[in-house]
């Protein structure tokens, strides 16, 4: 991990999961860990707090979002804006037609 990467995080605040620091290759398997037990009724998914996220987050977040059914997705960390292009996702990290 380079020095300035910053751990990766997430809690669960109500209807959301709450992202913070880098989600990349290294930390989605400890994410996705955390994460499985928190799936139902979540509707957010907040990524105000991370700084940047790679093709590893972007397909955590993707597979969180279908599989939860979250509706919005908030925080544009550096990354993601280019991932959602490259990967053909909507705004809510699905598949766009």
């Amino acid at each position: 991990m380079s020095s300035s990467a910053h751990i990766a995080s997430v809690k669960r605040d109500g209807d959301a999961l709450v992202f913070s620091g880098t989600l990349d290759r290294q930390a989605v398997p400890a994410l996705w860990t955390r994460c499985a037990a928190w799936q139902s009724g979540i509707t957010r998914l907040d990524l105000a707090a991370v700084d940047r996220v790679d093709s590893a987050g972007v397909a955590l977040l993707a597979e969180l979002a279908a599989r939860t059914g979250a509706t919005t997705v908030a925080g544009e960390p550096t990354g993601l804006a280019e991932l959602r292009r490259a990967y053909r996702l909507g705004a809510t990290l699905n598949f766009a037609t």
